[in-house]
């Protein structure tokens, strides 16, 4: 059974979630309200504990706003879930109120490319290949990582700490160096040096110097890794390790350091070795015997692993 904080967690995700008007996986959503009875009392709690302040945004509106308040948004949804579902709606209207306030905008590099982007004195992001990263214009403090993998260089300042937003998830900075990726294979997060703050409300996990934390696609399981220190950023020199690696994640990674397209045959298997992937832009087949796998060319794609 799942724990009281397990359970406040989903309902606001899920309140998250439904307050998208894309938002269209409602079967799911009806299966977690069935599962377990104490997700309707989630709702009760994280209504009450919200709704004043619910009020006093709707009352209050933009504070430049002189004019009318304008009609709220409203999104189709089953008529019989309107009970939970409004509370529900009321948690994820304040999130997004609060999210709207950021003037974000986007970097991308395409895959085989990198770059650098300096936010503020002492404080640096730099992108990998097929990333993007969304930055805020009022605040060089903030970073939401959409895709791809990030090495950010930051100033520390306890009293303002870098954050950096990964789906869900929130990381704040306790030092200096850290790495952080997400693609299909899943979230990592690498520290060389310093520490960061993963999930602080929630998991509360600190990860230290020398440390990666792994969570794969499709779980919450969370795993506290060794890494060496250099080997966070070393894709920045052109050098890729992998101790143990999925080979969806070998892939992606791949993909991103050279442009190539990679994609990972079907076994599960785990590959170890560090390479150079300098050679790999001109002839790609020779990923098969630096990571001893099976390398094959399937149309503009190539398959490691498998037979």
């Amino acid at each position: 059974m799942a724990s009281d904080g397990t359970i406040r967690a989903e309902a606001l995700d899920w309140a998250v979630r439904t307050g998208d008007p894309s938002f269209a996986d409602w079967d799911a959503f009806v299966l977690w309200l069935e599962a377990d009875p104490a997700h309707a009392l989630a709702y009760d709690a994280v209504s009450a504990s919200v709704s004043d302040a619910a009020d006093l945004i709707a009352k209050a509106g933009p504070a430049n706003d002189d004019g009318p308040a304008a009609e709220p948004v409203r999104h189709r949804r089953p008529a019989w879930l309107a009970g939970g579902l409004a509370a529900l709606t009321l948690v994820a209207g304040i999130s997004t109120f609060f999210a709207a306030q950021r003037d974000l905008y986007l970097v991308e590099t395409p895959p085989g490319e990198t770059r650098t982007v300096a936010l503020e004195s002492g404080t640096r992001v730099e992108l990998a290949g097929g990333t993007t990263i969304a930055f805020d214009r009022d605040d060089a403090r903030y970073a939401r990582l959409d895709h791809g993998q990030a090495l950010f260089t930051v100033r520390h300042d306890a009293e303002r700490p870098f954050e950096v937003n990964v789906g869900e998830e929130r990381l704040v900075d306790l030092g200096t160096v850290f790495d952080v990726s997400s693609d299909a294979s899943g979230l990592k997060v690498a520290v060389a040096e310093g520490a960061v703050s993963f999930d602080p409300e929630g998991a509360a996990v600190r990860i230290g110097p020398g440390q990666a934390l792994r969570r794969p696609a499709g779980s919450n399981e969370l795993v506290l890794v060794d890494v060496p220190p250099q080997e966070v950023g070393e894709w920045r020199d052109g050098r890729l390790t992998f101790e143990a690696t999925p080979l969806d994640e070998v892939a992606a990674r791949l993909t991103r350091a050279t442009g190539v397209v990679y994609a990972a045959a079907p076994g599960g298997a785990l590959v170890s070795g560090s390479i150079l992937t300098a050679s790999l832009r001109e002839d790609p087949a020779a990923i098969g015997p630096l990571l001893g796998v099976a390398v094959r060319r399937e149309g503009g794609r190539w398959v490691i692993g498998g037979r």
